[in-house]
């Protein structure tokens, strides 16, 4: 019989130098965000085309759509190294442990932002490639280069680099734009506040430490609640506008009143927590911001498959 008593001891596993180089690299690239920025590109493809994009534009979107925000986030890691080292949630990041050196992770960053690109104008066309460019030069140059370190306004409009996969995904499908991806993209503005500003409640006193103006650093965590409900307002009621603009099947906005009033009731809970001086559960906010984003773009994609 087999020993279970005994069945979890056994030599450590140990990764290839050639496995933990490329983890090294593909950690630049902070795959988790990637992951949220396919949630709301392939719902974007589904609206366009009115039910499934053909396949061959659906993965060149996603391919080239993945390596251009890996592109932008490695160029971030690269020009926030100074930073990242301060932080404790960062510091263990490749360029600070010298997993990688500077100018790897700048020619990294580069080559990838090149390829997306050319991927893009070569499988889909010259509009979502143009956007790509664009969505990779607002985040490194724009939030990261000017914004983020100088005003607590950053996260507001930096974040609009987030924003772009939806118009990517819209116009790799039909070549233009048009109302429904702009509401989208508001849709997704307006939830980066609450959603950042929630993360950075909870490491305030890193970004402290780094000389970083968010919000939660420089103003009462009174305020900051405050905002993050008036941002989640504007978001919910943005949801609710692409009914209207996109036509969407009734099995969207119903999913957008029922998820909008979870995560309203949410923000209104953090709020009072901070008003009666409790610990605001900041994060519990932020997770369920990426759950209610995640709920709301699954119910326009499902709304897009249905038969109207």
């Amino acid at each position: 019989m087999l020993n279970h008593g005994t069945a979890s001891v056994g030599l450590p596993s140990v990764r290839s130098p050639l496995a933990a180089r490329v983890s090294d690299y593909v950690s630049l690239t902070k795959p988790r965000i990637i992951e949220l920025l396919l949630v709301t590109t392939v719902p974007s493809m589904m609206l366009a085309a009115h039910g499934l994009p053909g396949l061959g534009v659906a993965i060149a979107t996603l391919v080239g759509g993945s390596v251009a925000a890996g592109s932008a986030n490695a160029l971030n890691c690269y020009l926030d190294r100074d930073i990242d080292a301060i932080m404790h949630r960062t510091a263990g990041r490749p360029l600070n442990r010298s997993a990688v050196t500077p100018r790897k992770a700048l020619v990294f960053g580069l080559i990838l932002a090149l390829v997306s690109v050319g991927l893009l104008w070569v499988t889909t066309d010259a509009l979502a490639a143009w956007l790509a460019a664009a969505a990779i030069a607002f985040y490194v140059v724009v939030y990261t280069g000017v914004l983020k370190r100088r005003t607590s306004q950053n996260i507001v409009w930096g974040g609009a680099a987030g924003c772009m996969p939806v118009l990517i995904g819209w116009a790799a499908v039909s070549d233009r734009l048009s109302w429904t991806p702009v509401v989208l993209f508001a849709i997704v503005f307006l939830w980066t506040p609450p959603h950042f500003w929630a993360l950075a409640m909870r490491y305030r006193d890193d970004y402290l430490a780094a000389g970083v103006p968010m919000l939660p650093v420089i103003a009462p965590a009174r305020l900051v609640a405050g905002r993050i409900v008036a941002y989640s307002w504007a978001m919910v009621l943005a949801s609710l506008l692409l009914w209207p603009v996109a036509h969407t099947e009734l099995v969207y906005p119903i999913v957008a009143v029922i998820a909008g009033g979870w995560f309203l009731t949410e923000t209104y809970a953090l709020r009072q927590r901070v008003r009666s001086g409790v610990p605001p559960k900041s994060m519990r906010l932020f997770h369920a911001s990426i759950s209610y984003l995640s709920i709301l773009f699954i119910a326009a994609a499902l709304s897009a498959l249905l038969p109207g």
